[in-house]
């Protein structure tokens, strides 16, 4: 296959259940990127991501769910302005959601994350009356229908929410999708649709799949993530991905 940017998600995907990156996987990845090949990942984390796949192993990082770019030469944003984000944030500390904001590898939050989020060590509990950070990200769990109506409700036109398998909602700028990230980045980089491959397994990987040319879910996403993509690869415990990297572009 003609394939000139692999990009992939993190959790459920390229990592296995322990948060680890396997020996197979990495092999595959660094032949191909010996080879010329553009490696990203694409992940709703934010600066955690950094921990679990070093930023040397890839030649760009769309983080955040899509609202922010890391790669050498590359300026891409797409937040919250807090002037927006900042109503939210207190009709959910209102309603008693526990609830955070995201900006660069900060989480300014209205709670102690460590019980809920173990991964997080870098946050700040703040008065969000007087917060005045915009907002990569802003994440609270959805923890039943009526959760979420409140949410969309208490939206602006500036934003969406998506809902990831763990119910953790995230409410991002309408313009921080994976999708229109790794447009700008292969536009960049003067790579075609057709000559991208994707790999995912959750809902916030779906229009990602789309855009991609070329489509992979793991065995193990959801029933609508495999719906959208044009290939089915092993799960993320089995080195799925690395499998198919095997039979298909190595």
């Amino acid at each position: 296959m003609a394939i000139k940017m692999i990009v992939t998600d993190l959790d459920g995907t390229l990592l296995r259940p322990d948060w680890s990156i396997s020996e197979r996987t990495l092999d595959a990845l660094n032949k191909c990127r010996a080879a010329g090949i553009k490696i990203v990942y694409a992940t709703g984390r934010g600066g955690s991501s950094e921990n679990i796949a070093p930023a040397e192993m890839f030649d760009g990082r769309i983080i955040n769910n899509g609202a922010v770019i890391i790669a050498d030469g590359v300026k891409y944003e797409r937040s919250i302005k807090y002037q927006e984000a900042r109503p939210f944030l207190l009709a959910c500390d209102k309603r008693g959601f526990k609830v955070t904001s995201q900006l660069g590898a900060m989480h300014y939050t209205n709670f102690d994350v460590v019980p809920i989020w173990p991964h997080i060590t870098n946050f700040k509990i703040v008065d969000f009356a007087r917060h005045e950070l915009d907002a990569e990200k802003i994440c609270t769990t959805v923890n039943s229908p009526e959760d979420e109506a409140f949410i969309r409700q208490n939206l602006t036109e500036n934003m969406y929410i998506s809902i990831a398998r763990d119910k953790l909602g995230m409410i991002m700028h309408r313009d921080a999708t994976k999708s229109k990230a790794l447009a700008e980045l292969a536009e960049i980089w003067g790579i075609k649709p057709p000559e991208i491959a994707a790999f995912g397994d959750d809902l916030n990987d779906i229009d990602m799949l789309k855009y991609a040319g070329i489509s992979v879910a793991v065995e193990n996403a959801l029933s609508e993530v495999k719906a959208a993509a044009g290939y089915i690869c092993d799960n993320n415990e089995n080195d799925g991905l690395a499998k198919w990297l095997e039979e298909n572009v190595l």
